[in-house]
């Protein structure tokens, strides 16, 4: 079995990677906080949860390693722009310290899943390809383009390293959110009968189902590093590129009754459709569109009997976390509140 190191593998994407993964005999080292639990990743011999943080590790976590998928980072744009040391910390820093790292223990390729949306905001008639000027208008897109930029730099003989900018992800996942486009528009449909837009719902997305973007990394574990070292692909496919208003409609159709559309908050500046051609040139090719992971999800929403808590909200978990563990902190005596 090949040897393969996924950080961020208790998040949305990770757990449902290391399922991917193992199942295709590779033996997982799974690296995470576990933040949402350690239960939400598979139980299987070829799998090994480290319960650690990434700025903790050192060159010996990386010995008979054959590829790192580096997924850990603060999700999302949001939570950047109020945990701002903390993206840039993880975002930037700490997967810049994992590549380095990597390399010098010897490890063949590195992967990082980063964002279309360090595309930021472009123009309404152009769609941009990988050599496409980046114009990221957040932080968490900042850190995601500074950990790019020097990440490919360490390429060499030996040491490949790989970006996929990936769309905005849906589907189901056993760690659920529901801070994601398709995914909230999809449940409150469910269960409200209503689709909340951020305004004006012009903007711009390419959108990726999770079965997608993993099936992504695995072609990058599986080809060969001269075609892909040094190298930066926009994953998606044909139909995933759509406005906002778009999406809502696709959406909308699936469902027998009438779903109210409605418009809130400031406008979203961030707008962009992406070419993906330079990764169907390696054979790939999407399986899913936003209307089928909206179908999938109603299936999941239905048999999981999902409701909507903190836990599926990302930065309303961190402030959680950050809350109740400040509250510990003061009432803890030699580690023990009672």
């Amino acid at each position: 079995m090949k040897k393969i190191i996924i950080t961020g593998a208790g998040g949305y994407i990770g757990c449902e990677l290391v399922k991917y993964l193992s199942k295709k005999k590779y033996e997982i080292i799974a690296i995470d906080r576990y933040f949402f639990g350690e239960e939400k990743i598979l139980k299987r011999k070829n799998i090994k949860l480290l319960k650690d943080d990434i700025r903790n590790l050192k060159i010996k976590n990386f010995k008979k390693i054959y590829a790192v998928i580096d997924l850990a980072a603060l999700s999302n744009d949001i939570t950047g722009e109020k945990y701002v040391r903390q993206t840039f910390d993880i975002n930037f820093k700490a997967r810049y310290k994992v590549a380095q790292l990597a390399k010098k223990a010897g490890v063949e390729k590195y992967i990082l899943p980063s964002s279309c949306s360090n595309y930021g905001r472009i123009s309404k008639n152009q769609i941009a390809d990988e050599k496409y000027k980046l114009n990221p208008l957040t932080n968490y897109s900042k850190a995601n383009t500074m950990a790019e930029n020097k990440i490919l730099k360490l390429k060499s003989k030996n040491f490949c390293p790989v970006i996929l900018r990936q769309g905005t992800v849906y589907g189901f996942s056993n760690r659920l959110r529901l801070d994601l486009v398709v995914n909230r528009m999809t449940y409150e449909a469910f269960k409200n009968n209503r689709i909340p837009i951020l305004k004006d719902g012009s903007q711009r997305r390419p959108t990726l189902h999770i079965i997608d973007a993993i099936r992504a990394m695995h072609m990058m574990i599986k080809i060969h590093k001269d075609k892909i070292s040094g190298e930066i692909f926009n994953v998606g496919g044909d139909g995933n590129n759509l406005s906002i208003n778009q999406l809502a409609k696709e959406i909308k159709s699936i469902f027998k009754k009438k779903i109210k559309i409605f418009y809130y908050g400031e406008k979203d500046l961030r707008s962009y459709f992406v070419s993906f051609k330079k990764i169907k040139s390696l054979g790939y090719k999407t399986l899913y569109k936003p209307k089928d992971g909206a179908k999938q999800l109603v299936k999941m929403y239905k048999k999981k009997k999902i409701i909507m808590s903190d836990e599926n909200i990302t930065l309303k978990w961190y402030d959680n976390l950050n809350y109740w563990n400040d509250k510990i902190r003061k009432a803890a005596i030699n580690n023990k509140i009672l």
